[in-house]
C-alpha cells in the first residue's frame, strides 16, 4: 500500500512540475523609458520624393530584401546565409543543446532495459552442497530504475537545460541578423573603396597633366624646378595612395568572401554605385522597452539568466532526500534450457532513500556558487540592454546628422574644384606661383576622399541601425518569422523539436 501511495504522489509531483526554484521576476530595464531627444537627435532625415520608404514599419517587420535595394548585395546575403561557417556552428550548436535538453528531460522518466547473463563459477570441494564445484546459472529479465523527483531536482536541471537550448537559439538567430549586416557593410567598404580609387585615379590624372605642363616649362627655361618638384609630389602622392586603396580593396573583397563562404560568383547581377545605394533611412526607433522582444541577444542573456534561476532549484533540491525505485523480473536458471520452464520466475524490488547527512559542505556551496551565476546573469541582461539602448541611441545620432555633414563636405568639394580651376588659371597668366595650384590640388583631393568617407559611414551606420533595431531575421515584408532553432537549408536533416509541453514550461 506504502509503495502504491508514494508513487501515486510522485506522478502527482511530476505533473505538477514541482521545483524549489525562486519565482522569476525580470528585472527592470536600466534604461531611461525613451531614446534620447533634442539637438541631433530631432534632425532625423524622412525620405525624399521618389525614395523608399519604410511607412512606419519596425525594423521587425521588414525583410532585409525590402531594406537594402541592391540586387548584387542581395544575392550576395542570401550565398552568406547558405553557406557562411560561423552560422553553420550556430546552427549546430542549438542542436547540440537540443540533444542535451532531451538527455536531461530523459531522466523525469524511469529506465528501462533487457538484460540476460550467465554466470558459472567453482566452489572448493570442502565447501561445496553436494560436491558440486561447479556451478551455473542463467538469467533473462528486464531491470527497470526510477528516481522519484519529490523535489523537484531533476525538473530543475531539465528547466536549466530547457532554457540553455532556447539562449543558443536566440544566440544563432542574433548570429544570422549580424551576418546580414556585416555582409552589407562589407560590401558597402568596398564600394567605397572603388569611389576612392576613382578619386584618386582622376587626381593623378590631373596631377600628370600638371606634371608634364610644369616639366615643359622647366625644359624650355620658363619655369622654375622648384614648381617641377611640387608637382612631382602630387604626382607620386596620389601613385601611392592609388596602390595603397586598390591594397584595401582586394582585401575588403577577401572579407567579403570569407563571408558568404564561396568565392564571388562570376553570374551576380550588376551592382549600384555607392550613391545609388537606396536603403531605407525612416525606420521609427520605437522605444527602449520594445527592444526586449525585438533583439535576440538580449532574449538569450534573459534565458540564461532563467537557467541560472532553475539551477538554483536544483542546489536546494541536493539538501533533501532522494528516493530511487529499482526492480527486475525475469527467470532464473541452472541450465540454458531451463529458463523458460515453469517455476523459475524471480523478480527483486528494492526501494532507496537517500538522505545526505553530511557533505563537507558542498551542498551549502552549490547553493551559493548558484545564486552568484544568478547575479552574474542579471547583470549581464541588465547589460545586454544598456548596450542595445547605446546601439539604437548612437545610430539615432548618426542619422540625425550624416545628411548635413554629406550636404555640407558635397558644397566643399565645389568650392575646392573651383578654387584649383581658379588657381591654376592664375598661375598659367603668371599671376600666382604654383604651390597655390599644389595647395588646391591637395585639398580638393581630400575632402573628395572625406566625401566618400562621409557617404560609406552614413550607409553602414543605417545597416546597423537596422540591425541595432532587430532587423533581418525575415526575408521579406510580410513573411511569419521562422522559430529561432528553426534549421537551415543547406542539406542538414531538420532535427526533432522541442515538444510543446516542455517549451510552454519554460
Amino acid at each position: 500500500m506504502l509503495k502504491h501511495t508514494l508513487i501515486a504522489a510522485s506522478v502527482a509531483l511530476l505533473a505538477a512540475g514541482c521545483t524549489m526554484a525562486p519565482k522569476y521576476e525580470r528585472p527592470a530595464a536600466p534604461v531611461s523609458g525613451t531614446f534620447p531627444q533634442g539637438g541631433v537627435y530631432d534632425t532625423q532625415p524622412a525620405p525624399a520624393s521618389g525614395e523608399r520608404s519604410a511607412h512606419g514599419a519596425a525594423a521587425t517587420d521588414l525583410g532585409w530584401r525590402d531594406f537594402f535595394a541592391d540586387e548584387r548585395l542581395q544575392q550576395l546575403i542570401e550565398i552568406a546565409l547558405k553557406n557562411n561557417r560561423d552560422l553553420r556552428v550556430s546552427v549546430l550548436n542549438i542542436q547540440a543543446a537540443r540533444a542535451q535538453y532531451q538527455i536531461t528531460r530523459a531522466e523525469l522518466f524511469p529506465s528501462i532495459e533487457a538484460a540476460a547473463s550467465q554466470s558459472k563459477s567453482r566452489t572448493p570441494k570442502n565447501l561445496s552442497f553436494q560436491n558440486q564445484t561447479i556451478s551455473n546459472e542463467y538469467s533473462v529479465g528486464v531491470n527497470a530504475s526510477w528516481e522519484i523527483d519529490f523535489f523537484g531536482r531533476i525538473q530543475s536541471l531539465k528547466d536549466q537545460a530547457l532554457a540553455q537550448y532556447l539562449a543558443t537559439a536566440q544566440a544563432r538567430k542574433a548570429a544570422e541578423i549580424a551576418l546580414v549586416s556585416s555582409v552589407a557593410d562589407q560590401y558597402v567598404s568596398m564600394l567605397g573603396f572603388d569611389e576612392a580609387l576613382k578619386v584618386t585615379q582622376n587626381t593623378l590624372r590631373t596631377a600628370q597633366d600638371s606634371y608634364n605642363i610644369t616639366k615643359l616649362q622647366y625644359e624650355t627655361g620658363t619655369g622654375s624646378e622648384l614648381d617641377l618638384r611640387q608637382a612631382e609630389t602630387v604626382v607620386e602622392q596620389a601613385r601611392a595612395n592609388l596602390q595603397t586603396e586598390a591594397r584595401a580593396r582586394a582585401q575588403a573583397e577577401n572579407a567579403l568572401v570569407l563571408l558568404i563562404g564561396e568565392p564571388l560568383p562570376a553570374d551576380l547581377p550588376q551592382g549600384r554605385t555607392l550613391g545609388d545605394q537606396d536603403l531605407l533611412t525612416d525606420i521609427p526607433a520605437g522605444l527602449p522597452s520594445d527592444l526586449l522582444t525585438r533583439r535576440p541577444d538580449i532574449m538569450e542573456a534573459e534565458q540564461n539568466l532563467l537557467a541560472a534561476n532553475a539551477n538554483i532549484g536544483a542546489a536546494r533540491a541536493a539538501f533533501f532526500p532522494r528516493i530511487s525505485l529499482t526492480g527486475n523480473f525475469g527467470t532464473l536458471s541452472p541450465t540454458l534450457g531451463g529458463l523458460f520452464k515453469a517455476g523459475s520466475a524471480a523478480w527483486g524490488f528494492a526501494p532507496q532513500i537517500t538522505v545526505p547527512i553530511f557533505e563537507g559542505g558542498a551542498n551549502i556551496a552549490n547553493l551559493d556558487l548558484a545564486h552568484v551565476q544568478k547575479n552574474i546573469q542579471i547583470a549581464q541582461y541588465e547589460k545586454a540592454i544598456q548596450t542595445a539602448f547605446r546601439e539604437v541611441a548612437d545610430g539615432l545620432a548618426a542619422r540625425g546628422t550624416f545628411d548635413q555633414q554629406i550636404a555640407a563636405l558635397e558644397r566643399d568639394t565645389f568650392a575646392e574644384q573651383r578654387r584649383l580651376d581658379l588657381s591654376e588659371l592664375r598661375y598659367r597668366n603668371g599671376v600666382d606661383s604654383y604651390l597655390s595650384v599644389l595647395t588646391a590640388q591637395t585639398d580638393l583631393y581630400s575632402v573628395q576622399l572625406l566625401l566618400t568617407d562621409a557617404r560609406v559611414q552614413r550607409l553602414s551606420n543605417l545597416v546597423d541601425l537596422y540591425q541595432a533595431l532587430g532587423g533581418g531575421w525575415i526575408e521579406r515584408a510580410g513573411e511569419t518569422p521562422r522559430p529561432a532553432d528553426a534549421p537551415m537549408d543547406y542539406g542538414d536533416a531538420p532535427a526533432a523539436p522541442v515538444p510543446a509541453s516542455a517549451a510552454a514550461a519554460g
